[in-house]
């Protein structure tokens, strides 16, 4: 079986296509191999934060992606009474060309994408065609794909894993996938409801700190999603009901009891980080390398900042200019940010809008009132923080 002079790609999500796209950029050709018929529709995640466009930007998708979605130049913590702290990215726009959240759902970003690379001379999409198994040794790696139930091997130079969550790659790598899985699930519900004719200053991006049941509002083009968690006492059916969302919902915005609801989705919410990013020519990012809670926005954007440090090193080995040692420096920066921040932060977001610290509204409050507290902590729910961290990692 010849060899083809390409890396593969498991997945056409925000973190495959993003990793195509700064290898192409680079001159390095690419096939990405995505299970689905089409790119996939799912909205799923759709915060992007500021060194996130900033990056997106290195290849002319940040202004697309900015021009659909809607821009968040503020993120507010409050109680069910009062605002306990706004905080402004302007506050860092010294740190960034982008200081601003842009809200968009992600399918946004891999239509932009495949639009500029569809017609690249050393890009392919294969359709259809799911990773189920891979082998490699010190020169190549070969991938069999289920191509409608149809076994093809296929080889190539090296493999990004980038299919997700239940990432086929990992699972044939024998990667251990160690974490937990939350007891909560997280209920969202999509209104066109507008939340701030109802909710006095209210912005974009807003979590509701409540020790009974704390909720996050997030905006994007049209809609508004409202986030719930939910305990282990309501059954899937009914959680998924048009009738517990209007329970939920009711105690969301005063006086208001019933919404347009546009879509319902109940998730479970794992915390898991793969034992390893890099097992020889293979590597592991996005999803299929680590999971968080959504709190914070950080699971996707924490995958495109693996797709860039991964591919920026890829690219400099495949034209000679470092050696294939360099390629470990990726699991070194990209795994310990993970488990250091994104995982951490992750989890703080949670407990403090569970109002488990109870000193958590005081101490925002003196954040919020210091500029460098509140710069520092901008740098972090930002994932700046991050980001010069794992540069410093060497």
């Amino acid at each position: 079986m010849p060899i083809e002079e390409r890396v593969f790609i498991a997945g056409a999500g925000p973190v495959g296509l993003v990793a195509a796209a700064n290898l192409i950029r680079r001159g390095v050709p690419v096939t990405v191999f995505e299970a689905g018929a089409a790119l996939s529709e799912e909205s799923r995640a759709s915060t992007f934060h500021p060194p996130t466009l900033d990056m997106l930007d290195e290849f002319g998708a940040a202004a697309p992606l900015i021009a659909q979605g809607l821009i968040a130049p503020q993120l507010q913590y409050r109680t069910r009474e009062e605002v306990i702290a706004t905080f402004d990215f302007g506050a860092i726009a010294d740190a960034t060309g982008h200081p601003f959240r842009v809200q968009a759902e992600q399918f946004k970003l891999t239509r932009i994408l495949y639009e500029r690379l569809r017609s690249h001379p050393d890009f392919r999409i294969e359709f259809g065609s799911r990773v189920t198994d891979v082998a490699q040794d010190e020169a190549a790696v070969w991938v069999t794909l289920d191509r409608a139930g149809a076994a093809e091997r296929r080889s190539g130079r090296w493999l990004i894993g980038a299919d997700g969550a239940r990432s086929e790659v990992r699972r044939a790598l024998g990667v251990e996938f160690s974490g937990f899985t939350w007891p909560e699930r997280f209920l969202v519900v999509s209104t066109p409801f507008d939340f701030r004719g109802a909710i006095a200053d209210l912005v974009a991006v807003t979590y509701v700190a409540d020790p009974l049941r704390w909720h996050f509002l997030l905006e994007i083009p049209g809609l508004w999603r409202v986030m719930f968690p939910l305990t282990e006492t309501v059954s899937d059916e009914a959680a998924s009901s048009r009738a517990f969302a209007d329970t939920l919902m009711a105690g969301v915005a005063p006086g208001i009891a019933k919404y347009e609801i546009a879509h319902i989705t109940l998730y479970k919410v794992h915390q898991r980080v793969a034992k390893n990013f890099r097992i020889g020519r293979c590597f592991l990012a996005g999803d299929a390398a680590h999971l968080n809670n959504p709190l914070g926005g950080m699971g996707m954007n924490g995958g495109i900042h693996d797709a860039m440090n991964l591919t920026a090193k890829l690219a400099d080995v495949w034209s000679g200019a470092a050696p294939e040692s360099e390629l470990d420096r990726y699991e070194r920066q990209r795994r310990s940010i993970t488990l250091e921040y994104i995982e951490k932060q992750s989890i703080e977001n949670k407990r403090n809008l569970e109002c488990a610290n109870p000193d958590f509204a005081a101490t925002l409050k003196r954040t919020a009132a210091d500029p460098q507290r509140r710069r520092d902590y901008l740098f972090r729910v930002a994932m700046i923080a991050s980001l010069r961290r794992a540069a410093a990692l060497g």
